[in-house]
């Protein structure tokens, strides 16, 4: 075999020395080229800093408009309509719970806007009942409240001179069901049938409020007091004449004959025993509010 005679056979010495001086300089080269070869590590220049973030700027404050001082002779809020000029009710259907109350220390004037016209003054009083107005909403240094003697109509106050208070009950009357249904911290407690106004003089739409409570003026009301509403008839002349400067009242009747009929002259009429239970859970101030029909 090849490989065996190449294996026996010792080449001379000066062969193998001949050999061997260009086989290690080819070795040498080899090895030099691989070294020099590889590529040098290069520096990898360091990342670029993500750019600095600015925090987003803060909304501006809200300004609070100054309150025009109000002339001595502005007219005083009674049982008598309200005067004109005081801005809509923005949510006159709103069943949202009003959980506040205010209440005039002193004669408090009721501005059309924040920062806007003096119209009125709130007293503390209406016609010897403490005053309770539920708030509906604030802006910066100002308050909204439910107007007395109007309909769907509020005033805003600017702070000072008046004081608040909790509110828990609410009541909601639908006419299409004539049903009322009294809650308490969002809660329904009771529902019962109830008469409302006659045609010509349906029982007013929109929020108001307890104003306070009367005793009965004839044995027709089934001799349990009156709450009187803050709501008046929307067409205060189409009630008889000696109901004329009344504002919308919950009461009971001497019978039950007529629950769930359009029969009254604008106000709501419930059972005795439901009138009663009512006088004795229900704070002045507790919003009213009467709908078409609930969702």
């Amino acid at each position: 075999m090849l490989f065996d005679r190449f294996a026996t056979r010792r080449p001379p010495g000066w062969l193998i020395a001949a050999l061997a001086v260009p086989l290690l300089l080819v070795t040498a080269l080899l090895v030099g080229r691989a070294l020099t070869a590889t590529p040098a590590r290069q520096s990898v220049p360091p990342a670029a800093a993500p750019p600095a973030t600015t925090a987003a700027p803060s909304p501006p404050m809200e300004s609070v408009p100054p309150a025009a001082p109000p002339p001595d002779d502005l007219p005083v809020v009674t049982y008598d309509p309200a005067p004109r000029g005081f801005p809509p009710d923005p949510d006159p259907a709103g069943t949202r719970p009003l959980n506040e109350g205010l209440r005039p220390n002193r004669n408090v004037a009721a501005y059309d806007a924040p920062g806007g016209r003096p119209l009125a003054f709130l007293a503390p009083t209406i016609s010897g009942v403490r005053l309770t107005v539920p708030i509906v909403d604030r802006r910066s240094g100002w308050t909204a409240v439910l107007l007395p003697s109007a309909n769907r109509t509020i005033a805003w106050l600017p702070s000072g001179g008046w004081t608040t208070v909790v509110l828990r009950d609410q009541i909601v009357v639908e006419r299409r069901t004539h049903r009322l249904t009294w809650s308490r911290d969002g809660r329904a407690m009771r529902t019962w049938p109830v008469s409302l106004g006659m045609s010509g003089q349906l029982t007013p739409l929109g929020r108001t409020f307890v104003l306070g409570r009367t005793p009965p003026p004839e044995a027709v009301y089934g001799g349990v007091d009156i709450f009187a509403l803050g709501a008046i008839p929307d067409d205060p002349g189409a009630v008889p004449t000696g109901l004329r400067g009344a504002h919308i009242g919950l009461h009971s009747w001497y019978n039950d004959d007529t629950l769930g009929k359009n029969v009254t002259n604008g106000c709501i009429r419930l059972t005795r025993s439901a009138q009663r239970l009512l006088l004795t859970e229900v704070e002045p101030g507790t919003a009213f509010v009467v709908v078409d029909r609930l969702p």
